[in-house]
């Protein structure tokens, strides 16, 4: 299942903002290097077209390409991060926020 935001993982269900961000930061920081390098690059690919993309546009057109680096690219890397936390989200939970 693909999550776009952290309220709807069931792992963090019952967590309000900061808890769930701070197991997710946690997730993340856990992650295997080859994980996070895969991570990081995905990310810069997108960075880097969209990029390319605002400094080769003219005009108004410029400002269209920053308002879909703005929307597209948490819109794609956080499912992703979701996605390769997902795993350790119940244990990370349990261990900063026994119940």
């Amino acid at each position: 299942m693909i999550y776009f935001n952290s309220q709807s993982i069931p792992e963090l269900q019952g967590l309000n903002f900061s808890q769930r961000m701070q197991v997710i930061r946690t997730a993340a920081d856990r992650l295997p290097a080859p994980t996070k390098i895969t991570l990081n690059i995905i990310k810069l690919v997108i960075l880097s077209v969209l990029f390319i993309l605002i400094a080769r546009a003219e005009g108004w057109m410029i400002v269209g390409y920053i308002v879909l680096l703005v929307i597209l690219y948490p819109l794609i890397t956080r499912p992703i991060t979701f996605y390769l936390c997902r795993k350790q989200f119940a244990t990370i939970r349990r261990q900063q926020f026994p119940e």
